[in-house]
């Protein structure tokens, strides 16, 4: 007998406004390809985990993991077994374990491999039948995006694209998706021409951060700040994403793309429109995506790109107080790449609330710290009743919001120094969600995946963003690739290249040092 298939789970006698516990997933599983890989061992398989252990899995869930392995389903059990011991969030509890463990399959074989998907779809039936699972399941593609066409043809070949009647059928996509903007629509036209626009989720893992939610409520829950969000006193804002490592192991797929394909046109571009965006009638996805889509499609770039945009490559140097290779001495580089390893550029919004306030992107590897944050800098006050010695350390006034890490808000002003003398000084006022709550925030993956499961898309970029972003920075990749040159050299553990610098000081600003 088979179970009574459930869409929803939800406790009748709970009072609406009771806060305590957020919804739940109904019954469903997830495919994964690409299980082997780092993503699905460091990120994935621990969120899933966390989820199951926070409750907010059903009993019957189950995960399939799908790959080129000669394995078992114990054998893959195992894999997840010691990803959920090393990386997982979450306290590690057995009873947890068990019942997810009760629900973990595996099925061997290539992307092109017909007989394979065929044995994955009576899986996915059997765990209908066994599991509960109702027919609904998600699939989740960490693969490389060469590979994202012959898996979503296979899945529709197979029948496993094809909802039955009242259960759902979803495709979560991660990034890059494209190379550039006709890639990128090719991509879009393979997946959904297999799965409807609203089924197919793109995974940008920093809007699942906490941080980046909370702009939207810094932004639209507060009076303080929506009247001044603007250009009549936002001097230029500044969105950073910097890491301290290198490329460690995964040259194969970043040379050859670099930082600006690989952060800029996705992660650093959505900071920017939910930064700029206006407020959306609702949180719905609808709503959301279009004020997003409103302000990607104003977005301009520099008139001329050789003094608007900075790249770098890193040198040899020391970082955290060990002697490091630059990026053409890594494995797997090809010897000579002009593959980027920071990237800058200076982008205006042609609105009304931003027209003449530049919006500066940098991104880097091997930078001076691991750092991502959204800096509003606001123009200097039009009379200041001060001499200049007593404002000489004033600087100007910031809302900072850190998605990473201490995740929190900064708020710097200028305050009276105690003294007999009237001299000012920069000072700050900072909430750190840490501090602030007892609920540790969950990691970006958990609340993305709880999402997919949900049918909640209010945080994936829907394909129309995702070709505005490649209209924004398909040009800039163009110009660099007549340029030829080889990326300006910066030594590990500084802040990028002497150009970037230099594209800030042309405007009379510089880089925020976080």
């Amino acid at each position: 007998m088979s179970p009574t298939r459930v869409t929803a789970r939800s406790n009748p006698l709970r009072d609406p406004r009771d806060k305590r516990l957020p919804r739940i997933a109904g019954p469903c599983s997830m495919v994964m390809f690409g299980v082997t890989g780092d993503l699905a061992r460091k990120k994935l398989m621990p969120a899933i985990y966390d989820l199951a252990n926070r409750g907010l899995l059903p009993p019957g869930f189950s995960l399939v993991g799908f790959a080129r392995r000669d394995w078992e389903d114990q054998d893959f059990g195992k894999i997840v077994y010691e990803a959920v011991r090393q990386y997982a969030r979450t306290p590690f509890r057995e009873e947890v374990w068990r019942s997810l463990a009760e629900g973990i399959r595996f099925v061997p074989g290539a992307f092109d491999d017909d007989a394979a998907f065929d044995l994955l779809a009576e899986t996915v039936a059997e765990l209908d039948e066994q599991r509960g699972t109702g027919g609904n399941h998600a699939f989740y593609l960490s693969i490389p995006p060469g590979s994202f066409a012959t898996v979503c043809e296979q899945l529709e070949r197979s029948g496993l694209s094809a909802p039955q009647q009242g259960a759902w059928r979803r495709v979560v996509i991660e990034k890059p998706f494209g190379h550039d903007l006709e890639s990128a629509r090719e991509l879009n036209a393979v997946v959904e021409g297999v799965f409807p626009a609203d089924c197919v989720f793109r995974i940008d893992h920093y809007l699942g951060k906490e941080t980046v939610q909370n702009l939207l409520a810094v932004r639209f829950a507060n009076t303080m700040f929506e009247p001044v969000w603007n250009n009549r006193y936002v001097d230029h804002v500044q969105i950073t994403m910097a890491e301290d490592i290198g490329i460690g192991g995964r040259a194969g797929y970043y040379d050859g793309i670099g930082a600006a394909r690989d952060v800029i046109q996705n992660h650093l571009l959505q900071l920017l429109a939910l930064t700029a965006m206006e407020e959306p009638v609702s949180f719905d996805a609808h709503n959301v995506r279009l004020e997003k889509e409103k302000v990607l499609s104003a977005v301009t770039l520099p008139d001329d790109l050789a003094t608007g945009t900075a790249r770098g490559q890193y040198a040899a140097g020391w970082q955290g107080g060990d002697k490091v290779v630059g990026y053409l001495q890594e494995d797997g580089v090809a010897a000579g790449s002009r593959t980027e390893t920071y990237a800058a550029v200076r982008l205006g919004v042609d609105s009304r609330r931003w027209a003449g306030v530049p919006f500066y992107l940098r991104t880097g590897k091997r930078l001076g710290k691991r750092v991502t944050e959204i800096a509003v800098v606001f123009t200097r006050a039009p009379h200041l009743p001060f001499n200049d010695t007593a404002t000489e350390e004033l600087g100007q006034n910031a809302v900072v919001i850190r998605v990473q890490p201490d995740e929190g808000v900064t708020l710097r002003f200028g305050a009276k120094v105690p003294g007999a003398q009237m001299e000012v000084r920069d000072v700050s006022m900072d909430f750190g969600y840490g501090r602030s709550f007892t609920e540790s925030s969950p990691e970006a993956y958990e609340r993305l995946i709880l999402d997919v499961l949900l049918g909640e898309p209010p945080l994936f970029p829907r394909h129309e963003e995702v070709e505005q972003s490649w209209r924004i920075l398909d040009p800039v990749e163009r110009y660099w690739s007549r340029k030829g040159a080889t990326p300006d050299q910066y030594a590990a553990g500084t802040w990028g290249p002497a150009s970037a610098d230099d594209l800030m000081h042309r405007d009379g600003r510089e880089w925020r040092l976080p």
